[in-house]
């Protein structure tokens, strides 16, 4: 089962990750990412190079340490976890997930974009952030630290 939520309370019109990592208990750690359809600003140009490709590959240490050294704001993106067992070319044997054509989010049952991800980590467009993930756990820990958020089926179901 895939488990969602939406949050368009806890920050106005930006996301940080830095907050996000907090809120799921630094289970970023935990998995490799694959960053694709990424729109942000950081102040160092490396990081903005490697955020300015098609897309890039990171270890969670590697994506934490980044955060930890620029906790710039994320206007788009798609950030896919996966089990660290998992090669990268078996990835990118499916389509780049995309932030602006996440139609996949809005449906119910909720479904994760990439078939081989474990969790999904999703600012768009400055607005809100949803956050899909295969494990339960990671979704109700956000919600008891961010009760504002609400579950993304139940969204869902408002919205459409």
């Amino acid at each position: 089962m895939i488990y969602g939520l939406i949050d368009r309370n806890i920050y106005e019109h930006y996301t940080y990750m830095s907050t996000v990592f907090q809120a799921i208990k630094n289970k970023q750690t935990q998995y490799n990412w694959l960053i694709s359809d990424c729109e942000c600003y950081p102040r160092n140009t490396e990081i903005e190079q490697l955020f300015n490709q098609k897309y890039c590959w990171l270890s969670g240490d590697e994506l934490t340490k980044l955060v930890a050294k620029e906790d710039f704001q994320w206007i788009w993106g798609v950030l896919c976890g996966f089990d660290k067992d998992i090669p990268l070319d078996e990835i990118l044997k499916f389509p780049l997930p995309s932030a602006r054509d996440c139609n996949s989010y809005y449906n119910n049952p909720v479904s994760l974009q990439h078939p081989l991800s474990s969790l999904e980590i999703i600012p768009s467009d400055s607005s809100w952030t949803l956050l899909i993930s295969k494990d339960k756990a990671i979704i109700e820990h956000c919600l008891s630290e961010y009760p504002k958020a609400e579950i993304l089926s139940v969204f869902n179901q408002k919205q459409f």
